[in-house]
C-alpha cells in the first residue's frame, strides 16, 4: 500500500484513538457490570473484558482510520504501542506516589496477549475507517 509509511503516522490521531478505545472498553465494562454479565475473577468475566477490548479498540481504530486517511496499518500498530507507553508511564507513577501498590497478577504472556489483541482490533477498525472514508464517508442522505 502506498501510504504505509512511517511519515505519514501522526501521533496525534494515534493519541485520540487510544483515548477514544480506552473510554469505550471502559464503557463496554462497566455497561456490562451494570447489566450483571460480567462478575470479577470468572472465566465468563475474562471473555467477556477481552471482548470489551476488542470493541474498544476496534472502534479507536476506526476513528484514527477514518481522520488519518493514511497509514491505517502503522496507526493501529501505534494504537497498541501507545499502550505500552500508557502503562509504562501509569506503572511509574503509582509506584512513585504509592510504593507499596504494584501490578502482580499481569504476566509477561498475558500482557503480550492483550498488546496483540489491542493492535489485531485496532489495525481492523482503522482500516475499516479508511476504506468508509476513501469511499467519501457515510451516507446521511438517505
Amino acid at each position: 500500500m502506498r501510504t504505509e509509511h512511517l511519515q505519514n503516522v501522526h501521533l496525534g490521531w494515534v493519541t485520540a484513538g487510544w483515548l477514544i478505545a480506552a473510554a469505550v472498553t471502559s464503557l463496554v465494562v462497566i455497561a456490562l457490570a451494570g447489566l450483571g454479565i460480567v462478575a470479577p475473577d470468572t472465566a465468563a468475566g475474562t471473555a467477556w473484558s477481552v471482548v470489551a477490548v476488542v470493541i474498544g479498540f476496534y472502534v479507536g481504530g476506526m476513528f484514527t482510520g477514518f481522520r488519518s486517511i493514511d497509514a491505517p496499518i502503522l496507526h493501529g500498530i501505534a494504537i497498541g504501542i501507545f499502550s505500552l507507553v500508557a502503562w509504562l508511564l501509569i506503572n511509574v507513577i503509582v509506584s512513585v506516589a504509592f510504593p507499596v501498590a504494584g501490578w502482580s497478577t499481569l504476566t509477561p504472556t498475558g500482557t503480550a496477549a492483550a498488546l496483540l489483541l489491542q493492535m489485531a482490533a485496532a489495525v481492523a477498525g482503522a482500516w475499516t475507517g479508511h476504506v468508509i472514508a476513501m469511499r467519501g464517508g457515510p451516507d446521511v442522505t438517505e
